[in-house]
């Protein structure tokens, strides 16, 4: 009579199958995917204001106009009366003020309010010039609160603007 060593290939099978279904189950509260994308999407708005902020600033040297403490600064093309085309942006020491629409103008994107499906929606508060969150994460939820970046104007000719993301609740 032969010994039996070790599993047969139905246990095996069972085992592996049963592992299967657990993994499944279990890995999306650990591998958060989502959250991660949020994140990578944050920083990647963050990097654009950044990267808008100092061609403007590029810009506002070529015309003189960084160490204005408010200017129209032309982006191309032909200047408007009351710098509101859509090649103008108003400027705090060269840098973008911190409103719907200069922010709009550099960064070439619509901003929303929360209720027209716009990709990103813009909030002003007490705590910076600009806070800027992902569509669907309104201010009232909690996610929002820790979900965001926050674009600070330019307070003098020797500040850049300041752009911190907090995605704690991402």
């Amino acid at each position: 009579m032969m010994r039996q060593q070790g599993f047969t290939l139905i246990e095996l099978v069972v085992v592996i199958v049963i592992l299967g279904i657990l993994a499944v189950t279990a890995a999306p509260k650990f591998i958060d995917l989502q959250g991660d994308a949020r994140e990578s999407t944050l920083q990647g708005m963050k990097a654009a204001l950044e990267g808008a902020s100092t061609l403007t600033y590029s810009k506002a040297a070529i015309q003189d106009k960084q160490r204005a403490p408010f200017a129209c600064v032309l982006l191309s093309g032909t200047p408007t009366s009351s710098c509101n085309g859509d090649n103008e942006v108003n400027t705090v020491y060269g840098y973008p003020r911190a409103t719907q629409r200069d922010l709009s103008v550099v960064l070439e994107t619509i901003f929303g309010d929360g209720s027209n499906g716009e990709e990103w929606d813009i909030d002003f508060s007490l705590t910076a010039d600009a806070v800027i969150t992902l569509s669907g994460t309104d201010g009232t939820d909690t996610l929002a609160d820790k979900c965001q970046v926050e674009y600070n104007e330019a307070i003098d000719t020797d500040n850049r603007p300041v752009i911190v993301t907090a995605s704690d609740g991402c």
